[in-house]
C-alpha cells in the first residue's frame, strides 16, 4: 500500500471505515495484556532460580576474605561482589560500592545527597537559586521522576544515532554554573536502543562545566544486555576517559543485576572516583551499617565471574530475541512504506522506541487501553510527561507470552493505523 498521505480523502474515509472494523472486533476479544514496563518474564526469572540453593545452613558463609557474611561489617560491600560489578561495567573494584537490589535507589540517594549536603564541600543544591539537569530525550520516565521530586528543573537534550546531541550538552554544561548533571543511559538507551559512539563518549569526558560540582549520571543499567552475540555493542570506559581528560571525579556510574538475576532481589553498585567515594561513604556510615551480605555472596557463588554472568545473559537473550524480533517484524509488515512511524532495531536492552505521526502518541495508546492492551503511558519518555511532539511510545516486549505479545503487537500497529488516518483526515 502506498504511503497514508497520499491517498484521497475518499480513500482515507474508506480505510477508516475497514479499519473501524477491525478494531471493534479487537474490542470484542476482551484481551488483558501488560507491555507497560520493561519486566523480565516468568521464563526469564526461572533461569536463576538455582541461586537460591546456592546457599544454605550448611554452607560456608564466609567471603574469600574470611568475613562472616552473617553479621554486621563491610560498609562497601564484600570484595568478591565488588570485582564481580566491577567485571560488568569495565571499572576497578576499586572504585565500586555495592548495595541492594536496585541502582535507582542509589541514584535517588545519591542526588538526595547533593541536596541537603553537597557534593564534596560544595554548597548544597537545596541552598541555590536554580538547579538544572540535562536530560537526554525520549529517556527513562524514572530518572525524571527523581529530578522532578527534587524540583530541579529538567532541559530536554535531543538523543541522535551516537547519543544526546553533544553540541548542546557541551554549551548548556559550559555556560551555565546552575547545570548540575546529566542522565544518561549509554548503553542500548531506554527507550531508543541506542548506544553511545566512542566520541560520543569522550566529548562527555572532556566537558568543561562551569559547576565544579557538576555530575554525569551514567546509568549503564544494560551493559551486558545485549540480544545477539555478533553485534555486541561496545563503548570506552567512561570514568578511565575522564581520568585521561583530567576530570576524574565528574562521573557517577550505576549499574544491577535487577534484570540479570531477581529484579526484587538483585544487587547493585555506584562507581565512581576516590574522591567521590569518600565523601559519598563518609554520608552512608550514618545511614547504614551495611548492605545484604548475604545476598552478596549468593550472587558471586552463582555467577562467580564476569564469564558466568556473559553465560547466563546469552540465555537471557535466547528468550528475548525471539519476541524483539516477532513486533518488530510486525512493525516492518504492517506499517512499513506507509510513513505513519519509525522504529528503532535494537541490539539489546529492553524495549524498541516507536515515533508515530506528531500528535498521535496519546490516542494511540489510549486506543490500545480500550482494547485491553497496555502500554506506557504516552509522554513518559519525557520530562513532566511531555513529549512536545506527542509521538514516541515505549514498547516493552519483555514480559508477555509470546502469544499474548502477537496479539498485542498486532492490536498496537492497528491503532496506529486508526489514529494516523484519523489524525490525515483532519488536513484533508
Amino acid at each position: 500500500m502506498k504511503p497514508y498521505r497520499e491517498l484521497t480523502k475518499e480513500e482515507l474515509v474508506q480505510l477508516k471505515t475497514e479499519l473501524e472494523a477491525k478494531y471493534k472486533e479487537a474490542q470484542a476479544k476482551d484481551l488483558h495484556l501488560d507491555m507497560s514496563r520493561g519486566k523480565p518474564s516468568a521464563d526469564q526469572l526461572d533461569l536463576s532460580m538455582p541461586m537460591l540453593d546456592v546457599l544454605n545452613s550448611e554452607s560456608d558463609l564466609k567471603d574469600s576474605t574470611g568475613l562472616d557474611c552473617r553479621n554486621y561489617g563491610v560498609l562497601d560491600g564484600l570484595k568478591d561482589a565488588k570485582a564481580l560489578l566491577a567485571g560488568m561495567t569495565g571499572v576497578s573494584p576499586e572504585n565500586v560500592i555495592v548495595y541492594g537490589n536496585a541502582s535507582l535507589n542509589i541514584m535517588y540517594d545519591t542526588v538526595a545527597r547533593a541536596m541537603l549536603h553537597g557534593i564534596m564541600g560544595h554548597t548544597p543544591w537545596c541552598r541555590l537559586d536554580k538547579v538544572k539537569f540535562l536530560c537526554p530525550v525520549p529517556g527513562y520516565d524514572r530518572h525524571f521522576a527523581i529530578t522532578e521530586s527534587f524540583g530541579i528543573e529538567m532541559i530536554n537534550i535531543p538523543m541522535t544515532v551516537t547519543g544526546p546531541d553533544m553540541d548542546m550538552v557541551e554549551e548548556l554544561v559550559q555556560k551555565d554554573p546552575a547545570v548540575k548533571g546529566i542522565w544518561c543511559v549509554p548503553k542500548y538507551s531506554n527507550p531508543q536502543g541506542i548506544t553511545y559512539s566512542e566520541e560520543t563518549v569522550r566529548r562527555f569526558a572532556a566537558l568543561k562545566p562551569a559547576a565544579e560540582d557538576f555530575r554525569i549520571f551514567w546509568d549503564n543499567a544494560y551493559c551486558v544486555h545485549h540480544l545477539y552475540d555478533d553485534k555486541q555493542d561496545e563503548i570506552p570506559e567512561i570514568l578511565s576517559e575522564c581520568v585521561k581528560a583530567g576530570n576524574p571525579d565528574m562521573v557517577f556510574e550505576f549499574c544491577s543485576t535487577s534484570k540479570i538475576s531477581f529484579p526484587g532481589s538483585g544487587i547493585s553498585c555506584i562507581a565512581t572516583s576516590e574522591n567521590n567515594l569518600k565523601d559519598i561513604k563518609k554520608q552512608m556510615t550514618i545511614q547504614t551499617i551495611g548492605h545484604d551480605k548475604i545476598n552478596q555472596l549468593r550472587h558471586v557463588r552463582f555467577f562467580k565471574d564476569i564469564d558466568g554472568i556473559k553465560a547466563h545473559m546469552q540465555k537471557h537473550a535466547a528468550i528475548l530475541r525471539p519476541k524483539f524480533e516477532a513486533v518488530l517484524d510486525i512493525l516492518e509488515r504492517e506499517l512499513g512504506g506507509l510513513e505513519i512511524g519509525s522504529w528503532v532495531r535494537p541490539n539489546g536492552g529492553y524495549f524498541i522506541s516507536f515515533d508515530a505521526l506528531e500528535g498521535c502518541a496519546k490516542a494511540i495508546v489510549a486506543k490500545c487501553k480500550e482494547a485491553g492492551v497496555v502500554m506506557t503511558g504516552a509522554g513518559a519518555t519525557y520530562p513532566y510527561h511531555n513529549d512536545p511532539k506527542d509521538s514516541n511510545i515505549r514498547i516493552a516486549p519483555s514480559f508477555p507470552t509470546p502469544e499474548d505479545l502477537a496479539a498485542a503487537a498486532e492490536l498496537f500497529v492497528l491503532c496506529v493505523k486508526l489514529v494516523s488516518v484519523e489524525k490525515l483526515l483532519e488536513t484533508k
